[in-house]
Order: structure tokens, then C-alpha cells, then sequence
């Protein structure tokens, strides 16, 4: 069974960056099309962005030009760079291998002064 494990959350002051870490357990990862997902408070989870095994990527609307995912399939991880966040990007971030129910746990974002 596939597990992801996110890291790389905590508080960060409007304007600053974070990196958020997705490891996953899988031989797959390599192949497996990796995306973001956020929840924030009340709200439903949406899509921040997904890459494919090769390095396409994909961005919700609203996310592309401050967020960036990558991976390295060596240290089968993927990323997301997270910059210049705004209290309304605070949110339980998740790491998912699409196309499966596999989950990470959610990793905390807050954005505040």
C-alpha cells in the first residue's frame, strides 16, 4: 500500500514562502501523476496544481504564477514552492496520487501576521 507523508507546513508572515514535501512510499512514484490539494476552513478541497511523471504541469486558475510543483523521482518526492502567501492561501495542504485514493495526512499552512 502506497503512503504519502507531507511535510513542510507551519506559520508563515503574508508575503513569505514555504515548501511543502510529498514522500512517497511507492516503486511507482516514478510514473505516478502527483497533485496538490488544499482545504481551508469551512471550504471544500480544491486542486492547487499536478505534475506528471515526466514534469508536465498543471495549475488550477487561481494558483499558477505564486505556486510551483516539481518532483525529483530519485528521492521519489514532489514538491510545492509556495510564494509570496496571503492569509487566504492558510489552508491543510494534501499530497495525492491521482487516478487512486491515496492520501497523504495534510500538512498546516497558516498565513498570519
Amino acid at each position: 500500500q502506497v503512503q504519502l507523508v507531507e511535510s513542510g507546513g507551519g506559520l508563515v508572515q503574508p508575503g513569505g514562502s514555504l515548501r511543502l514535501s510529498c514522500a512517497h512510499s511507492g516503486y511507482i512514484f516514478s510514473i505516478a501523476v502527483m497533485g496538490w490539494y488544499r482545504q481551508a476552513p469551512g471550504k471544500q478541497r480544491e486542486l492547487v496544481a499536478t505534475i506528471t511523471g515526466r514534469g508536465r504541469t498543471h495549475y488550477a486558475d487561481s494558483m499558477e504564477g505564486r505556486f510551483a510543483i516539481s518532483r525529483d523521482n530519485a528521492k521519489n518526492t514532489a514538491y510545492l514552492q509556495m510564494n509570496s502567501l496571503k492569509p487566504e492561501d492558510t489552508a491543510v495542504y494534501y499530497c495525492h496520487q491521482e487516478g487512486s485514493d491515496v492520501w497523504g495526512q495534510g500538512t498546516q499552512v497558516t498565513v498570519s501576521s
